[in-house]
């Protein structure tokens, strides 16, 4: 990317530059609904001075100095062009009617050399602005860049009538805004003013058309994100005025973002108030900080913050991450396991243990978070709205002084903590998809700590070369159906108590071999899980023998996976 920043409608369509449709690009297709949001934006905007209006991000390739091409925002782009016509249509409009006649004539004059094109010196030949797709652009240039009317709407194409029907619509509405029916000067500054600089966009400018497009594509995949953190940058930037002050919070910024990353930075804002107000949605996100960040003090105050806890945020993520480097305290395994179990939800009560209590009671906290997340999340698979109202509230116990140690944040948890009786009845049945990365790393990992907690021996998933053996296997052969029914084979094949580690090379001979052949294998193992299985089923292998086993491992699982204040 060339350059990416904010800018304001005036500043986008200005300073000479021309913005071209590519000739295969969609047509236009904003209808009713999109132009009367945009309407709505700019008449809520033209009394509030103060306030700006985000319009997204503009994706525009550059082609020369002065041109550039659209590959995304047309549809606003050529929306607002329409709303400057139909001002300089009502303008011309009063002026003939005889209202201030001069002086409107120069405002439209004035208005249309700003954002709808301007006349070479040379040439006297009027250049657009704006140029539509190879559908739309004949029409946009010949009747509605030049005020004149179709002789025949009906006869129009969508995208063309569309046009039209999106000029008539804001041509109605000017004529309806009350108090401004025959005020010139008004109606000037709503295109002046409001829309030209309260409007904001992301304009991403782009060297050539790969990069072009996989910005595009990264906009529409992760829009949220990328858009909410500009909005949110724009708008704290928008609150400091002196030079001095914005060359710190430029710094101060970039170090934030290198940190956490654009990409992941609502989130960590997000979590970041989740420690003080209960359920931030984050939709909301940008509403929240415009509330309570005013003024220049307000915008430091919040990066301190954000500095503060931003180093943290990305550790939470990475196992590697020099916050974990000590092995011995097993912190880096728990971070490992949160990830692994994709849980996010307990981030705030992290950032408070982390800094209010000791190194070795913050341990205690996250064994206690992976433990609960394992629990709820991975075995009980509970509806996860509820985590993060018992998560704020332990989190701004910790901070208030209410809490103080592990066992009482951990009261402020029991609510999501499963009990015994429901983790052990879940446990018995839990079974693994079989397919994908991700859950196949899950299935070995409960399998490693059980394996540990049986043979004594540490057993670390990531490490161990042990792979995952299916004692019915997942293709078996015909002669496994007078033990376990046909029917049964595919549930029975995922089920936890019908898998085990066992050395890829013992794994690989006995594929889905007889069960006879299959005990001779798991005898020889070293792995204390697969020896077990002889010792359980000496002779066969079936459903009952099965749900026998997922019942001892559920009954291991209970103490494994067990908070140290239950």
């Amino acid at each position: 990317m060339l350059d990416t920043r904010t800018v304001n409608y005036l500043e986008l369509i200005g300073n000479g530059k021309r913005f071209r449709v590519p000739p295969f690009q969609r047509d236009y297709s904003w209808s009713e609904e999109q132009w009367e949001d945009l309407w709505n934006d700019v008449i809520e905007l033209r009394s509030k001075a103060e306030d700006r209006h985000y319009m997204g991000a503009i994706v525009a390739q550059g082609v020369s100095d002065r041109d550039l091409m659209i590959i995304d925002g047309q549809q606003r782009m050529a929306t607002l062009s329409i709303l400057a016509l139909a001002i300089i249509d009502k303008l011309g409009a009063l002026a003939e009617a005889g209202a201030e006649p001069e002086a409107n004539v120069e405002r439209a004059k004035e208005l249309r050399n700003r954002f709808i094109g301007e006349k070479d010196p040379a040439s006297l030949i009027e250049h657009s602005r704006l140029l539509l797709n190879e559908n739309d652009n004949g029409f946009y240039q010949d009747y509605l860049v030049q005020l004149r009317a179709p002789l025949n709407p009906r006869g129009l194409s969508r995208s063309n009538r569309l046009l039209w029907d999106c000029f008539r619509y804001l041509r109605q509405r000017l004529d309806h805004l009350s108090g401004f029916e025959t005020n010139g000067e008004n109606i000037a500054k709503l295109l002046s003013e409001t829309a030209a600089r309260q409007l904001l966009f992301i304009l991403i400018r782009v060297d050539d058309e790969l990069n072009a497009y996989t910005v595009f594509e990264t906009l529409n995949a992760r829009g949220l994100e990328l858009t909410t953190t500009d909005l949110l940058k724009n708008y704290l930037f928008s609150r400091v005025r002196t030079g001095s002050d914005l060359d710190a919070l430029q710094r101060r910024w970039a170090a934030i973002i290198s940190t956490v990353s654009a990409e992941r930075f609502p989130e960590f804002l997000r979590y970041h108030i989740l420690c003080e107000q209960p359920k931030v949605r984050s939709q909301r996100l940008f509403k929240l900080v415009r509330d309570r960040v005013k003024a220049p003090a307000d915008v430091f105050a919040l990066l301190g913050a954000l500095e503060a806890r931003a180093e943290l945020f990305a550790a939470l993520s990475d196992p590697d991450h020099g916050y974990w480097a000590e092995p011995e305290d097993g912190a880096r395994r728990y971070i490992r396991d949160l990830n692994l179990f994709r849980v996010r939800q307990m981030t705030p009560v992290l950032f408070a243990a982390w800094e209010k209590l000791s190194r070795e009671d913050f341990l205690r906290v996250l064994k206690l978070v992976s433990v609960i997340s394992f629990r709820y999340s991975v075995v009980s698979a509970l509806n996860t709205n509820e985590l993060e109202p018992a998560y704020h509230q332990a989190a701004k116990s910790l901070l208030s002084g209410s809490a103080k140690t592990p066992r009482e944040v951990y009261a402020r948890l029991q609510s999501i903590y499963v009990d015994d009786a429901k983790f052990h009845s879940d446990f018995t049945l839990w079974t693994t998809s079989g397919s994908g990365q991700r859950d196949k790393k899950l299935t070995k990992y409960i399998l490693a700590r059980l394996e540990a907690d049986a043979s004594g021996r540490p057993c670390d998933p990531d490490t161990d070369p042990a792979s995952i053996e299916h004692v019915l296997p997942e293709n078996p052969l015909e002669e496994w159906s007078a033990s376990i029914p046909r029917e049964k084979w595919g549930p029975m094949a995922y089920r936890l108590c019908n898998l085990t580690l066992l050395e890829p090379s013992l794994n690989r001979e006995v594929g889905n071999r007889s069960y006879s052949e299959k005990l001779l294998a798991y005898a020889s193992s070293r792995y204390a899980l697969a020896k077990q299985i002889p010792e359980l089923a000496p002779e066969r292998w079936n459903t009952e023998l099965i749900e026998e086993r997922q019942r001892r491992l559920a009954s291991r699982a209970v103490i494994l996976w067990r908070s140290d204040f239950a």
